[in-house]
């Protein structure tokens, strides 16, 4: 599920094959809306930090018209496991 509010995404729930392109582009959506960044990624309603989860949130970046204009705060410690391993942590920006 994502909520937006106050320059702020939540992305609450599980992502997975069901529903992952319907929240990828009910995301994408809220960003092309949008007219200030950064816009904050909350994340700690995320059930799981899979890969998949971590495929739409840079999808996301990819659509942000900014280099940094999305922040991602409160990543699941698997789902950081995952962007070190992918050498991702300079491309994400992380905040605590």
């Amino acid at each position: 599920m994502i909520e937006f509010k106050s320059q702020q995404l939540s992305l609450s729930g599980q992502v997975d094959f069901k529903n992952a392109e319907a929240l990828y582009a009910q995301g994408k959506d809220i960003i092309a809306k949008q007219t200030q960044f950064p816009l904050v990624v909350d994340l700690s309603g995320l059930v799981h930090g899979n890969t998949l989860a971590l495929a739409v949130l840079v999808q996301w970046l990819r659509h942000t018209p900014q280099a940094k204009g999305l922040q991602f705060k409160a990543v699941p410690e698997k789902m950081l496991k995952i962007i070190q391993a992918c050498h991702l942590q300079d491309d994400l920006q992380l905040i605590a």
